[in-house]
């Protein structure tokens, strides 16, 4: 799965959230100040070319469909940070919360009491 652009990620949380179609409702999606339509169809041209969204013309316009789930990004993006940053280590990343005073001792339990969940439903 290709990195993409913060304009990238952008046009493709307004397709993600809005169940947009076309790169109009995509583009309606988008925070103020929008970029030109151009410059959205240009966006929307490359993710399809990565292999995000699928378009197939309907009528005097193109539609599109997400290829790809927020999920499946998400945890896409997680692994390459895990990867990059703590040597692949999950452990390594919690640690890192722990010591910055991100993630308090009632957080750590919850996350304790899923991963046990977790393993009895195995």
């Amino acid at each position: 799965m290709e990195r993409l652009t913060p304009q990238e990620e952008s046009v493709m949380n307004a397709f993600w959230t809005s169940g947009a179609r076309t790169t109009k409702e995509a583009m309606a999606q988008l925070p103020e100040p929008q970029p030109p339509y151009t410059t959205v169809a240009s966006i929307v041209r490359n993710l399809e070319g990565k292999g995000y969204l699928r378009g197939t013309h309907q009528g005097k316009q193109y539609q599109y469909e997400c290829l790809v789930s927020p999920e499946e990004y998400s945890a896409h993006s997680i692994g390459r940070i895990v990867g990059q940053y703590y040597t692949g280590s999950y452990k390594e990343v919690v640690q890192h919360f722990v010591r910055t005073s991100k993630l308090s001792a009632d957080e750590l339990q919850e996350i304790v009491a899923l991963i046990e969940r977790g393993a009895e439903e195995d």
